[in-house]
């Protein structure tokens, strides 16, 4: 029975598949983190272009066209800005250096799945003939064994 290198396969397949799934999480949080740190800086620039708005618009029905018009300028390209920053947030994935390790895993679950098939059938033909599975195994000792009690012939 081939239980041992189907074990060692196991658990090798089963390691690798751990440290894929570690890689594939830790590239995901690293663009998680720069995807949220360009949202909050697009969110403060979206808060200092709405409060320049409101003041814009304010000076602007106060002294109707005298400052206000450059206020209201500077509150557009805020808001212009932040949503180029929030766009290029919403576009940030983990890319393409993933799919190494993605196929390295799917590999590695593909073996795992061979194996415990193999190991599971192995195991059903022994639950249906335990004597007939061991019995290879038990061929060579029995023989020694029968070799030594037999008389030596001297010759």
């Amino acid at each position: 029975m081939s239980t041992p290198p189907n074990l060692s396969r196991i658990t090798r397949n089963l390691g690798t598949v751990l440290r894929s799934e570690r890689l594939i999480a830790r590239r995901h949080l690293q663009a998680m983190r720069r995807q949220t740190a360009l949202m909050a800086l697009a969110g403060l620039i979206a808060v200092l272009g709405l409060v320049m708005g409101n003041i814009a618009a304010f000076l602007a029905l106060n002294d109707l066209l005298g400052g206000p018009l450059a206020a209201l300028i500077v509150a557009g390209g805020d808001l212009v800005l932040a949503g180029l920053l929030a766009l290029i947030a919403a576009q940030q994935t983990p890319g393409s250096e993933l799919d190494p390790a993605v196929e390295l895993r799917d590999h590695a679950i593909g073996e795992l799945e061979q194996d415990l098939d193999d190991t599971l059938s192995d195991l059903r033909r022994v639950a249906r003939d335990p004597f007939g599975s061991a019995l290879p195994a038990l061929i060579g000792p029995l023989l020694r064994i029968l070799l030594k009690s037999m008389p030596k012939k001297d010759g």
